[in-house]
């Protein structure tokens, strides 16, 4: 008999894009329920006070939680934490919590059957017994998919010269702005990528990209084929074709997510860190990825074509421990 999972997903969209990942791994082996968690303005109080309750939940916008509750819950995010456990009072202590990330400040680990931590993440966070460590972020990556979006997408770019690089360009870092000789030094290198390979970028910006840094990027590649998604326009977001249809795949360092989607394609990427712009995390992570193989660092001495030495997507042994959990 197949177990029910439910999936506590809220306004996060890169830790529900993890859990979508997951779900897609997982496939038909269980049965998936979306629960989705709308909060009020209290929901913005610390877990420590909410606790294993509802407090911060609006009730009649958010999903029923009633009876029967489900084998095991997936937790999306640190917000929605006290929902897992209230879920897991309400049974009896029956329900199984996983927990991506880790709990702020650990509250309510012991209450978790397993937690989801990212290597990059603080090393006594991996010390706890129910931790699972992984490389990256789970994504909604696969070949499958990966099919399917270069079959529609391959049309829209097929007049465009080959071959095809995608950019992914990121910005500001928790209100830290994305400095101006990072975004020009940036240019610089995708002109001279430019020059090696020739071809076409396939190019988007993020919300934390900003005007000036957008402006500066876009106006040092005018004499160069480029297709365009920018942070706001109001057309379909091309990026899964992106990935799908590129020959390459550039992108900045500052989104694990964005990094984890990237090598997780197969392609041969090329990571641009910029200087006095990453947080240590986001410094490891890259590190990491190149020393294993996944990725090399946007330098001109590393233009070249090259086979990933695997390819990145931990979304499949997340799901298998789930499936294991009795």
């Amino acid at each position: 008999m197949k177990k029910t999972i439910w999936l506590l997903l809220d306004d996060r969209k890169g830790s529900v894009n993890q859990t979508m990942g997951i779900v897609a791994a997982i496939g038909e082996r269980m049965n998936i329920v979306e629960k989705n968690i709308v909060y009020t303005e209290h929901g913005w109080f610390p877990n420590w006070i909410r606790g294993k309750s509802l407090l911060g939940v609006d009730k009649e916008k958010s999903s029923e939680l009633n009876p029967p509750y489900p084998d095991i819950i997936l937790s999306s995010s640190r917000r929605t934490v006290p929902v897992a456990r209230y879920i897991r009072k309400k049974s009896h202590n029956s329900v199984k919590i996983v927990q991506l990330m880790y709990p702020s400040g650990g509250i309510g680990i012991k209450d978790m059957e397993l937690v989801i931590i990212p290597s990059h993440d603080r090393q006594k966070k991996q010390q706890n017994p129910n931790a699972m460590v992984i490389l990256g972020a789970p994504t909604q990556i696969t070949s499958d998919l990966l099919k399917t979006e270069k079959e529609k997408w391959n049309p829209v770019f097929a007049d465009l010269p080959k071959p095809w690089t995608t950019v992914i360009v990121g910005g500001s870092i928790k209100g830290k702005p994305y400095p101006i000789e990072n975004i020009t030094e940036l240019t610089e290198l995708l002109k001279k990528f430019h020059k090696k390979f020739g071809g076409t970028f396939l190019l988007t910006t993020s919300r934390r990209t900003g005007v000036n840094a957008e402006k500066i990027l876009i106006d040092g590649l005018k004499d160069i084929p480029i297709y365009t998604y920018l942070w706001g326009e109001q057309k379909q977001n091309p990026i899964m074709g992106f990935y799908a249809c590129s020959d390459f795949i550039i992108a900045t360092a500052d989104s694990v997510s964005m990094c984890s989607e990237a090598c997780g394609t197969g392609k041969p990427v090329f990571l641009f860190k910029g200087h006095d712009w990453l947080l240590p995390k986001h410094l490891i992570f890259a590190n990491t990825l190149v020393s294993d193989g996944y990725a090399k660092l946007l330098k001109e001495e590393n233009f070249e074509q090259f086979t990933p030495r695997s390819i990145l997507n931990p979304a499949h042994d997340v799901a298998e421990k789930i499936l294991e959990i009795k």
